[in-house]
């Protein structure tokens, strides 16, 4: 079964490649994007790169209405969604929640895993920590 996390970010805010991976090192993260991705182009899984070790995640982009309109009470006024899609892999969802948080921390995104309630951005933080340490188990 695949698990899905959601980036609600005001599309103007989406960031280069260069600025998300400079967000995740001033986050502290020994986390590396895929070097070539191309944000609102790429859609399916991403390499990346978490602790050394080979990691990613599927990445799609959606502003559309129709999707938008799901999750309205969430959003807000945000127009633009970066979903991240993976299976059991908790490396693969350790990939998606440093991901998310930097969105989060920097470029003003609200997260929801699966449509739930987003957390504060302190308790992220603390799952996404864990989310790593449960990840690196793995590779």
């Amino acid at each position: 079964m695949a698990n899905e996390q959601y980036a609600f970010i005001e599309k103007a805010k989406v960031p280069s490649r260069e600025a998300w991976q400079a967000a995740i090192d001033e986050c502290g993260f020994d986390f590396q994007l895929d070097p070539e991705l191309k944000p609102f182009e790429d859609s399916g899984f991403m390499p990346c790169k978490l602790n050394g070790a080979d990691a990613g995640v599927e990445i799609y982009y959606d502003g559309s209405a129709e999707f938008l309109s799901q999750f309205s009470d969430i959003a807000q006024e945000r127009d633009y969604c970066i979903a991240f899609r993976w299976g059991g892999s908790m490396i693969e969802c350790a990939s998606a929640m440093v991901a998310c948080y930097a969105l989060a921390k920097n470029f003003g995104a609200v997260v929801s895993y699966e449509g739930g309630e987003p957390e504060a951005l302190e308790s992220f933080l603390v799952n996404t920590k864990a989310c790593i340490e449960d990840g690196m188990k793995d590779s």
